[in-house]
């Protein structure tokens, strides 16, 4: 097995711990959306493909959207449901979309289109698309700016070879580009209040922890529990993101 792939299939052993930790997305991100795709929401019909435990599935059905959650985790899927029984889940993935061409106005990957094969899941994409529905992509980065975020990345890149895994994930824009495919982009900071306590369980749902075994990771999350609670006596925190919306329209 690939070490992506590795990491791909070790979210369903944590999933319960994504849902309860991962950050949200502002409601700016999906006036972005609209405005860079050039329609509403509300009514539209969407694939959120990678939608995990369905954070952004469920914001986007909260706009008005009719929305499919597309998961190929079983884990991620069961937490999806059980939060959500109301919305339509699919284990498929993005790199062969099980629906008719041309059925969908939009086709989203919230955080996760690195997981893709963009050869295979930009053409798929496209393929369900009607005209005048868009593909789009985004990512939540942790802005590492702030001191205590530089600090607490050093401390896992020296604990965890695989934390850089995620360097590359905003290259999904440049695969849209070179397929031909007009980019459409714009950037949002914004922060969550969190506790240590929750950052540690966040922490645990990232693929570069999940795939470790319970004896390796055990001592890193408690390590750098330590470190944080060190800093932040109160166990509280404000978490600063930067978060990457890239839209392109159907040719």
């Amino acid at each position: 097995m690939s070490d992506l792939q590795a990491h791909a299939n070790s979210f369903g052993a944590v999933a319960a711990e994504y849902n309860a930790a991962r950050p949200s997305y502002p409601a700016e991100l999906f006036d972005a959306l609209e405005r860079l795709s050039g329609r509403p929401l509300n009514g539209a019909d969407v694939l959120d493909v990678g939608a995990g435990t369905g954070i952004a599935t469920r914001l986007l059905a909260e706009r008005g959207a009719r929305v499919v959650a597309v998961e190929p985790s079983d884990g991620m899927a069961a937490v999806l449901r059980d939060v959500s029984p109301g919305l339509p889940v699919v284990k498929a993935g993005g790199d062969e979309l099980p629906f008719h061409d041309a059925s969908v106005d939009l086709v989203t990957y919230a955080q996760a289109f690195h997981w893709t094969d963009p050869d295979r899941s930009i053409p798929e994409a496209l393929r369900v698309l009607r005209p005048g529905g868009s593909l789009a992509l985004w990512w939540n980065v942790k802005d590492y700016k702030a001191s205590w975020l530089a600090a607490h990345q050093e401390r896992m890149a020296a604990a965890l070879p695989g934390y850089h895994y995620y360097g590359g994930v905003i290259a999904g824009a440049e695969k849209l580009t070179e397929a031909g495919l007009e980019v459409r982009e714009t950037t949002l900071h914004w922060e969550r209040p969190l506790t240590v306590d929750q950052l540690i369980t966040d922490l645990t749902s990232r693929s570069y922890v999940a795939v470790l075994d319970p004896e390796r990771r055990a001592p890193i999350l408690a390590a750098e529990r330590a470190a944080l609670l060190a800093e932040f006596p109160d166990g509280q925190l404000i978490e600063p993101y930067r978060l990457t919306l890239y839209v392109a329209p159907r040719p």
